[in-house]
């Protein structure tokens, strides 16, 4: 058997296409079953209730040997504790190359697009298997999720195709309805604790051979969020010293208007800001303007800044 994992801290896609390319490896000769590595946000837990389906169970380790296939991620910090001692098998993914190794060859499929369920979509298609109403919508919401309804810039053509694509086997007529609705469950955060909101979509980076934590709120209500910033920096300031992290950002951005506003710790973080992006730092906040993706428009710019 076969486990498909999305990245920590899971978002939409991560879910989905661990779920949607379990099936696909199931239907085309290999045993294979969906885990996640977290928690889900809201809008994933939307996305999966409307689809009438159960949350995968939670992974927290596999015996040395075992097979794995990954799916949106491909960097070892962001996957399954151990992965170095495990077999893996297969990766889909559209982020950059990362630290993985393997000792056997592997079926790799890296794509230059908007969302992992894009790719996923294009398999089942040159394949020839069949996209039933429920993969065809977990790959819908997917593309949506992560393109913002095509507002992100990591947006292409074949994201755009793969959502006329799959909009009427999925069932759902009205697209932009069915997008508003999501980002409405992302939005609808209630009572969370600073520390969950930190962690949401939250991922740790390496820059100049040092950790940072880059964390990312997209909401509908900016408003909300920043109102419990101060709530928010003192779960920043709590994990930068428990993870032994050189620097935490978390960008609070506006998925209708499309501004990025950029919480900022501590002076190490502003400096960095302001020589990165070329943004002047107000207080504990930095306008990002319209930087809203953290894979090509924040990550590059801090590389770039640390090479």
């Amino acid at each position: 058997m076969t486990a498909v994992i999305g990245h920590r801290n899971p978002d939409t896609d991560a879910i989905t296409s661990a779920i949607v390319y379990a099936r696909y490896l199931s239907r085309t000769g290999r045993e294979a079953t969906p885990y996640r590595l977290g928690e889900l946000n809201f809008e994933t837990q939307y996305v999966l209730r409307e689809a009438g389906l159960e949350t995968p169970a939670l992974l927290e380790s596999l015996p040395a040997g075992s097979e794995v296939a990954l799916v949106d991620h491909n960097e070892s910090a962001q996957s399954l504790p151990g992965l170095e001692t495990l077999k893996v098998v297969a990766v889909v993914d559209h982020h950059k190359l990362g630290d993985l190794t393997t000792a056997e060859p592997l079926y790799l499929r890296f794509e230059p697009v908007g969302c992992t369920g894009t790719i996923l979509a294009r398999l089942f298609i040159e394949n020839n298997v069949h996209i039933e109403p429920l993969e065809a919508r977990l790959m819908l919401s997917a593309i949506l999720s992560d393109t913002l309804h095509f507002r992100s810039p990591t947006t292409t053509d074949v994201d755009r195709e793969m959502v006329a694509f799959l909009a009427p086997i999925a069932g759902i007529a009205d697209v932009k309805a069915y997008a508003m609705a999501m980002f409405a469950a992302k939005s609808d955060l209630g009572d969370t604790p600073a520390e969950t909101l930190l962690k949401m979509d939250y991922k740790v980076f390496e820059f100049g051979g040092q950790p940072w934590g880059l964390g990312v709120v997209e909401t509908t209500n900016p408003g909300y969020v920043l109102g419990r910033k101060a709530e928010l920096l003192e779960a920043m300031r709590a994990e930068k010293a428990a993870s032994g992290l050189a620097g935490v950002l978390l960008s609070v951005v506006d998925i209708l208007e499309e501004t990025n506003r950029t919480l900022v710790l501590s002076e190490d973080e502003a400096a960095v800001l302001r020589a990165a992006f070329g943004v002047e730092v107000s207080g504990d906040e930095a306008d990002l303007g319209s930087r809203i993706s953290r894979k090509k428009q924040i990550v590059p710019a801090l590389e770039a800044y640390f090479a």
